[in-house]
Order: structure tokens, then sequence, then C-alpha cells
């Protein structure tokens, strides 16, 4: 078990400091997919050695995916319609989006 709880925190360590420290909005939506998917080998990995096995954790994580593909449809809109706007993916330019 400890394994995969450790990957699960690397990547959503490696996760947080890129939606943190990066400037451009495609590796940070990116990021955010990464603390998603840790988030998920934890959900799954506790669901699967726990005490009594049972699909919790799974359907959680089934929950967490769709959740995830949600947020990238919408994040990926969001940015086209920015980038249309400033011609920038950057992320300090955001609050320059006043008519």
């Amino acid at each position: 078990m400890q394994p995969f709880l450790a990957l699960g925190v690397i990547l959503f360590g490696i996760g947080l400091y890129g939606a943190l420290t990066k400037r451009n909005l495609i590796i940070v939506l990116i990021s955010i997919e990464m603390m998603l998917n840790a988030s998920n080998i934890n959900l799954i990995a506790f669901s699967h050695f726990a005490v009594t096995p049972n699909a919790n954790g799974q359907v959680f994580a089934l929950f967490n995916i769709a959740i995830a593909a949600a947020e990238v449809a919408v994040g990926l809109a969001i940015l086209l319609a920015f980038f249309r706007l400033r011609n920038s993916a950057d992320v300090r330019d955001v609050n320059t989006m006043k008519w």
C-alpha cells in the first residue's frame, strides 16, 4: 500500500508545484489534472487495501474522473476565449479581462 500512497503524494506535490509556480494556463490545467489523478490513485489504493476491501474508493474515483473531464472542457473553453481576446496564455494577464 505504501508505494501507491507515495506515488500519489509525489504526483500531488508535482501538480501543486506546477499549479502554483507556472505562468502558462495550459501547464496550470495539466498540473490540476495531475493532482486529480493523484487523488484517484490514493482513493483506489485505500479502497483496495482496506481491512474490508470494497468499491467505495473506486466509485469516488469515477466521480473524480467525471469532474476532471468537465473541468478540462470548461478550462479549455475559457483558455480559448482568453487567447482570442489577448493573444496570450499567461496567468498574469488574466486580471485584464475587462472589456
